[in-house]
């Protein structure tokens, strides 16, 4: 009989569940990962919502830092007790979503037409990484080596909204003395805060109303912070601006305002970076999108993955330009993953990120 591994499991909307699976058998190209830290992501809670369907008993989670227990038979340039981590978004790198350089897609096509998130396997079509071990596709073109001197927390943001965030900003290419506004400061808008940065913007306005999540984002790189529960966010940031709106506005939180206000603080010609992920139809206002005459620009962002971006991602905290462990505000076990559930999505106690360990 296979031996038997803890997991986190989608059971039904509204409930995530401990419960055991056999641990997975290894194929030519896989690696099987002992996971040794996870964390919950907000994608996470759209799916416990019923708002993100996935299939019942499926493992949840996809932000895994690891060892390799086992490899593959085909699989080179890696060693059994290797630690490592692989992006949420895990990539065949032989596709034609990859082979045109949007790896992040790859997988998208179906018989029944395109679909976004291809890319996205842990958690979404393949079992997750909120467990015991996971089992990671691909492993050549997905796992990348913790450097040594490293802690599973410093590198636990590279796989999904460390990516994420800094992708908003690339996506957008911001240049040396943009001006940039952010919405939302959860954890993916305060990585986009410190992509901004890092791009060469030296006006960064962070909008929020959670005092704490404010204070995070001055030490991240913004210059200013608006709190919309105070003032209108685009009166302010026009007046911050001086009524030339901002360069760039990246939206991270997945609503209709604040996509909205996004759109309305932009200058002529500017850009809107959307990272939300959105539950409903969008409206695009007809006089803020100027009747679309205004050369605006709206990209959209699904997280980079593969084992390059997880290098570059982790070189970057090895230099130390950025530290992103104050994002982990609270630390919980896999046996403890329900009342961690429930902490993250009631959104309780100033919680950012839970680390979880097994």
């Amino acid at each position: 009989m296979a031996q038997k591994m803890k997991v986190a499991i989608f059971v039904k909307p509204g409930r995530i569940a401990l419960d055991e699976k056999p641990i997975p058998e290894v194929g030519p190209l896989d690696a099987l990962l002992r996971i040794t830290t996870t964390t919950i992501c907000g994608t996470d809670v759209h799916i416990m919502k019923g708002e993100y369907p996935v299939a019942q008993g499926l493992t949840i989670g996809h932000e895994p830092v690891g060892v390799i227990e086992k490899l593959g038979s085909a699989v080179r340039g890696y060693h059994e007790g290797q630690r490592v981590i692989a992006g949420a978004i895990t990539p065949s790198g032989w596709s034609n979503a990859c082979l045109c350089g949007v790896s992040s897609q790859d997988g998208a096509g179906t018989k029944h037409g395109w679909k976004a998130t291809g890319g996205w396997k842990f958690g979404n079509t393949i079992d997750g990484c909120q467990a015991e071990y996971v089992l990671v596709p691909d492993a050549m073109a997905n796992l990348a080596p913790v450097p040594d001197g490293l802690t599973d927390e410093q590198v636990l943001m590279c796989p999904d909204i460390m990516s994420t965030g800094f992708s908003g900003a690339e996506r957008a290419r911001i240049s040396i003395g943009d001006s940039v506004a952010v919405f939302a400061q959860g954890p993916i808008g305060l990585c986009a805060t410190v992509g901004a940065k890092l791009s060469g913007a030296t006006t960064i306005i962070a909008v929020d109303r959670v005092a704490a999540r404010m204070s995070i984002s001055q030490k991240l790189g913004a210059s200013h912070v608006v709190d919309f529960s105070k003032v209108d966010p685009v009166d302010e940031i026009m007046r911050i601006t001086d009524d030339r709106g901002v360069d760039v506005a990246i939206e991270a939180l997945g609503t209709q305002p604040t996509f909205e206000a996004a759109l309305r603080v932009l200058r002529p010609g500017g850009c809107l970076s959307s990272l939300g992920v959105y539950s409903s139809d969008l409206t695009i206002p007809l006089n803020a999108f100027a009747a679309g005459l205004g050369d605006h620009t709206i990209v959209t962002t699904l997280c980079p993955g593969g084992k390059e971006r997880m290098r570059r991602l982790m070189e970057v905290i090895r230099s130390e330009r950025v530290d992103l462990t104050p994002l982990v505000t609270h630390r919980y076990k896999l046996d403890e993953i329900e009342a961690a559930y429930d902490l993250f999505s009631h959104q309780r106690d100033g919680v950012l990120k839970v680390a979880i360990t097994p």
